[in-house]
């Protein structure tokens, strides 16, 4: 059914609006704050910012009694509920506060509740498979829905084993699509949307989806999942990308380390559906045995249900060719990774084979003879620039070649970006590393955790949140702030170079494309 809006008089009089649905006439809220009938019951919401806000807007039912199973509508409810405050972040192992198996939460920012029918930016945020929520101050969509005329969702799932522990070969039914239940829960959320979103002034047939990091590989896997055909219709993915799926031995072989964690045999494995959920996150610090380093690695399984191919492998997926695509990558990604310890900022030539190991390049390969292609490359880089150069193109910009290189390869050429500003804080040691284009995107530059700063910063903003605008509007993210951007081919590769001013490069860093393309990949974690 379509939403119907319900507005205050003071509201239909300022706005010029006689609004109706279905032939009912429009409500008037009470306390003079904005109301939508949804399909699941009248929410309320407020006004912020010359925008509409909806925060913690239901979308699921408590998903603690229903633990390791696929989402399920809410119970209706008649009275406006308010939507005035976040709702609860799934539990994880980070510091995310109010944390609740209650989640099934998301977010919306409007210019207008009006018939305008706005293009639709559902962010999906990182955070890996285990960690986030949809209400970081950097994904405040007030700026980007009111500069851009668009309308803004963010929204929260499950996370860690909650969201991905496969338990259906260990315990069965009613746990045979345990391995998808995070996914299981973005793909209900898109479904609100394209039920419910005609009601906040947006259109339901202009859905794009972004997502950053761990929300680009959750969009690489919906691309490739066929529950999820038909919910979004363009596609960003920002440093965040899924070639692979975990298989499902090797996904079982992690669930029986976690039950082993948990002190419960395979036989007993349904018996985590009744435990404490902090024991259920503790035991996630197990040795992943599949791995060899690091705790365990939970994310979408190639259970043969909700995902039946590998994302995007052995080639882009079918089903998602007609949907135009962003791939972007920061030109410095692990130094948010990696950068952390002072070491990695003074190391020697005599150092650097023993950081490149297996963890910090995620694939297998001898760190002397990418050393000194590295130093033939740039005989200016010290062994620092080198370590995160390298590691940079091993394990995070790598996937996103192979997906720009499926695309292209399907003739269906995606946008491809590389961010290369450098934000002036630590003096410009960072360099363009992992989620420096979040407050990019959502022109949130002064929010808190936002490292954008400086005088370039505000039109770097305007340069990439405008380009997703207008992907969400058009399918094409040209505007007249940047350079013509072209689709990436195969022929030249074609690149926007985001800096201070953009610009198009035919195939940057081939050389170390072609370094580690001889290399065969496999998406970490799978």
């Amino acid at each position: 059914m379509t939403p119907r809006l319900l507005i205050d008089r003071r509201d239909a009089l300022v706005g010029g609006l006689a609004l109706s649905m279905g032939g009912t006439a429009a409500a008037r809220a009470q306390d003079g704050n904005p109301v939508v009938r949804t399909t699941n019951g009248p929410v309320r919401g407020r006004r912020d910012g010359g925008v509409a806000v909806f925060k913690g807007l239901r979308y699921g039912a408590d998903t603690g009694p229903r633990r390791f199973q696929p989402p399920v509508a809410p119970q209706p409810w008649t009275r406006p509920v308010d939507a005035f405050a976040y709702g609860p972040a799934c539990p994880q192992t980070s510091d995310e506060p109010n944390q609740s198996e209650d989640c099934l939460f998301l977010n919306l920012w409007t210019p207008a509740l009006d018939h305008e029918r706005r293009p639709v930016m559902v962010y999906i945020h990182g955070g890996g498979y285990s960690t986030g929520s949809g209400s970081s101050p950097l994904y405040d969509g007030t700026r980007l829905a009111r500069r851009n005329d668009v309308v803004v969702v963010t929204l929260n799932h499950r996370l860690g084993p909650l969201g991905y522990a496969y338990l259906a070969r260990l315990a069965g039914a009613p746990f045979l699509d345990s391995g998808s239940c995070g996914q299981l829960d973005l793909i209900l959320a898109l479904r609100w949307v394209r039920d419910n979103i005609a009601g906040f002034g947006g259109d339901p047939s202009r859905v794009m989806v972004f997502g950053q990091s761990g929300g680009g590989a959750k969009i690489a896997t919906l691309m490739a999942t066929s529950s999820a055909a038909g919910l979004f219709h363009r596609a960003a993915t920002m440093s965040g990308q899924q070639v692979t799926a975990s298989g499902p031995m090797n996904a079982t072989r992690r669930a029986t380390t976690w039950l082993d964690a948990l002190g419960l045999s395979p036989g007993h494995a349904a018996e985590a559906a009744t435990m404490p959920v902090e024991a259920l996150l503790k035991a996630t610090e197990a040795p992943d045995p599949v791995l060899g380093y690091g705790s365990l690695y939970f994310g979408p399984v190639l259970d043969d249900r909700s995902l039946t191919r590998h994302p995007f492998y052995p080639d882009a997926p079918p089903q998602s060719a007609h949907i135009p695509m962003i791939i972007g990558n920061t030109h410095d990604e692990t130094r948010a990774f990696l950068g952390g310890d002072p070491a990695s900022h003074a190391l020697g030539w005599d150092d650097l084979p023993g950081r490149m190991t297996l963890a910090t390049m995620r694939i297998d390969v001898a760190p002397e003879p990418v050393i000194a292609a590295y130093r033939e490359m740039y005989p200016r880089y010290s062994p620092s620039e080198v370590f995160f150069a390298a590691t940079t193109a091993a394990r995070s910009w790598r996937a996103a070649v192979i997906e720009a290189e499926a695309r292209a390869a399907a003739g269906t050429p995606a946008f491809v970006y590389q961010l290369d500003w450098v934000s002036p804080i630590e003096g410009g040691r960072r360099g363009a590393q992992h989620t420096d284009d979040i407050p990019l995107a959502f022109d949130n530059v002064a929010a808190p955790g936002s490292r954008a700063q400086g005088p370039e910063a505000q039109p770097m903003a305007d340069r990439l949140s405008r380009a997703f605008a207008a992907m969400a509007r058009g399918g094409d993210p040209n505007h007249a702030g940047l350079p013509s951007w072209s689709p990436c081919d195969l022929a030249r590769r074609q690149t926007l170079i985001l800096d201070h001013p953009p610009r198009m490069e035919d195939d940057p860093r081939g050389a170390e494309r072609r370094l580690f393309a001889r290399i065969p990949y496999v998406q970490p974690g799978t």
